[in-house]
C-alpha cells in the first residue's frame, strides 16, 4: 500500500532563496508524524506544497495516493486542515460552521446531520453548538476546528499549531481528541508545534527540517538514543581525583565532567546507575550529598540538529496570509 504523504526531492525556491531543499519524505497510512523546525525552516512551505496551496519548483510529492500537481482536486478532496490562525466565522454558531463547511465540501446532505451529530460529540460541544461561536473559548474553538476538519472524512489531516496558545490544561484535552482520532478513525495527521512535550507524546515519528532540508528523523525514543545517554550530576562532600577516577572505571559510564563541588556523568540507563555511582563514589572516601538524573528531551534533539531552540513562529496572520498569496501561483 502506497504511503499517506510521499515527497521525493522536494524542491521550492524562491529566487536565490532556497525554502525546501531537496526533501524526502515517507509518512505511512494511520501514522501520527511531526514536523519540526525554527522559523524559515521549510516546514510551513512544504505543508502548503503537500495541501496544494503551493507548487513545487521541482521534485514530486502525493498525498492520499495522488499526485499534488496532476492530481490537485482529488488531493483537496482527501485531506483536512487545521490552520493555526483562526478560520471560524464567529457570527455563525458552531452548528452553521459545520453545515457551512459540508456543503463546502458537498458532503450529502443524508450524511451530513449524523457526521455534524457524532463530531461535535466526539469534541464534546453538542451543549453549545448553537451559541456563536465569538462565545467560545479559545479551547473550544480549537475543538470545533478539529471537528471542522474531519467533517468531509479526510483520510489525511494536517495540523499547524493546534494546541498554540491553550492553558496546559485545554492543550492536554486537545491531545487526547488528537490521539481519538488517529487511533479510533486511523487518519493519517501531520502535525506541526513548537511545544517538545507535545511532539513527545503525540507523535509516532517525527522530521526535523533546517534550512530546507530534513536534518533528523526517528521515534522520539530513537531520537533521543541518539544523544548518548542520561545526565547524572551527583554533588560529592570531600571530592577528589580518587571519586572521578571511581566513576571513570564503571562501564555504563560514558563521561565524566568535573564540576564544582561534584561531577556530572554521561550513562547509559540512568536509573539503575545511580545505586552503583553511589556505592563507587562512597568507595573512593567521598561522600553523596546530592544526586539528580536528567534524561535527554525533544528540546536536546532539536538544539543538537540546529543549534538552536524552537521559538513560536513571529509571523502574525496577516503575514502569512500576505505570504501565501504572492507565493501561491510560483
Amino acid at each position: 500500500m502506497a504511503a499517506a504523504i510521499s515527497t521525493q526531492r522536494l524542491v521550492k525556491h524562491y529566487g536565490d532563496v532556497k525554502a525546501v531543499d531537496g526533501v524526502d519524505l515517507s509518512v505511512e497510512r494511520g501514522e501520527l508524524y511531526g514536523f519540526l523546525g525554527p522559523n524559515g525552516a521549510g516546514k510551513t512551505t512544504t505543508i502548503s506544497i503537500l495541501s496544494t496551496m503551493l507548487k513545487p519548483t521541482s521534485g514530486a510529492a502525493s498525498v492520499a495516493g495522488f499526485d499534488v500537481l496532476t492530481r490537485p482536486y482529488d488531493v483537496r478532496r482527501r485531506i483536512g486542515i487545521v490552520f493555526q490562525d483562526p478560520s471560524l466565522d464567529e457570527e455563525l454558531t458552531g452548528r452553521e460552521n459545520m453545515v457551512f463547511h459540508a456543503r463546502l465540501y458537498k458532503v450529502p446532505r443524508a450524511q451530513r446531520d449524523r457526521r455534524i451529530d457524532d463530531l461535535l460529540a466526539m469534541v464534546d460541544l453538542v451543549d453549545r453548538q448553537h451559541s456563536r461561536v465569538k462565545e467560545y473559548s479559545g479551547g473550544m474553538r480549537r475543538r470545533l476546528e478539529l471537528a471542522r476538519g474531519l467533517l468531509h472524512d479526510p483520510e489525511v489531516l494536517f495540523l499547524d499549531e493546534p494546541t498554540l496558545g491553550l492553558d496546559p490544561q485545554t492543550r492536554n484535552h486537545i491531545w487526547d481528541y488528537i490521539r481519538r482520532l488517529n487511533q479510533e478513525r486511523g487518519v493519517t495527521m501531520m502535525l506541526t508545534t513548537h511545544y517538545m512535550e507535545e511532539a513527545d507524546a503525540l507523535c509516532h515519528r517525527i522530521g526535523i527540517i533546517d534550512k530546507g532540508r530534513i536534518v533528523a528523523e526517528g521515534t522520539p525514543s530513537d531520537l533521543k538514543s541518539q544523544l548518548g545517554g542520561d545526565v547524572v550530576h551527583v554533588k560529592v562532600q570531600a571530592a577528589n581525583g580518587a571519586v572521578a577516577d571511581a566513576l571513570k572505571a564503571l562501564p555504563f559510564v560514558r563521561t565524566v565532567t568535573a564540576m564544582n563541588a561534584g561531577v556530572q556523568l554521561e550513562v547509559q540507563h540512568g536509573e539503575s546507575a545511580i545505586p552503583k555511582v553511589m556505592d563507587a563514589v562512597r568507595e573512593a572516601g567521598g561522600v553523596v550529598e546530592s544526586i539528580s538524573l536528567k534524561k535527554p528531551t525533544l528540546n536536546d534533539v532539536f538544539v543538537k540538529h540546529t543549534g538552536r531552540e524552537i521559538r513560536e513562529e513571529d509571523m502574525d496572520a496577516q503575514g502569512r496570509m500576505r505570504f501565501f498569496m504572492r507565493h501561491r501561483r510560483r
